[in-house]
């Protein structure tokens, strides 16, 4: 991961683990990046607000990617939900999806909520992680339509359960990305939204213990 990161970020003024620390505190924490900026000043750290949000974009797709090649399997019955988050002063939303032990499945950014995007997302995360057994959603017309064309063009069985108390699982997870986000008042360009989202749910998803990652290996 260190070689990786050093490809991306050339001509370095701040040690790596500066780097890495503020960028850290972003996606963990209910931080804005003035907030971090103030925090390393009180520690003899001067770096620009808007230096760290560069630093984010370079830092964490390559942080997402070595955390998804050590991610632990998840269970078979998911729980499948999408929240709004605000990009460029518009809606937005966030697929997302959790095991029945509220394990990260996967998520996915999409500018519409409707039929094409809850496919789209289906389709990544049995990607990633092999068709499930069961998936539980709420009364959503488009998730239902998304989950019965996937199973009606592929052939394969999932049992479809609309039963909102089983999905408040996913519902309560929802929450804590919710709490990152909020001090950041918004994103302004959807690209960074996605990429600052996934830095947050690769977070998330380490605080929950979804990383497979032997004894002294990085």
């Amino acid at each position: 991961m260190i070689d990786a990161l050093r490809k991306v970020i050339k001509r370095k003024h701040y040690p790596l683990e500066v780097m890495l620390t503020c960028v850290r505190w972003y996606v963990a924490y209910p931080l804005s990046l003035r907030n971090i900026e103030e925090i390393m000043q009180e520690r003899g750290v001067f770096v620009d607000h808007a230096t760290v949000h560069r630093w984010a974009l370079k830092i964490l797709p390559v942080l997402a990617a070595t955390f998804r090649r050590r991610k632990r399997p998840v269970g078979s019955s998911w729980r499948m939900d999408e929240t709004y988050v605000k990009v460029a002063g518009q809606w937005k939303y966030l697929y997302r999806a959790v095991d029945r032990d509220a394990d990260t499945v996967d998520f996915l950014l999409t500018a519409k909520r409707d039929k094409a995007a809850a496919r789209r997302f289906l389709e990544r995360a049995i990607g990633r992680h092999d068709v499930p057994a069961k998936i539980t959603i709420d009364k959503s017309g488009a998730n239902t339509a998304a989950i019965e064309s996937f199973q009606a063009d592929s052939g394969c069985d999932i049992e479809l359960r609309q039963i909102k108390y089983l999905n408040n699982i996913v519902e309560q997870d929802h929450r804590a990305i919710k709490r990152i986000i909020r001090p950041m008042l918004g994103f302004k360009v959807f690209r960074c939204a996605r990429t600052i989202l996934d830095g947050i749910e690769t977070m998330h998803m380490i605080k929950k213990g979804q990383l497979d990652c032997p004894a002294g290996q990085v």
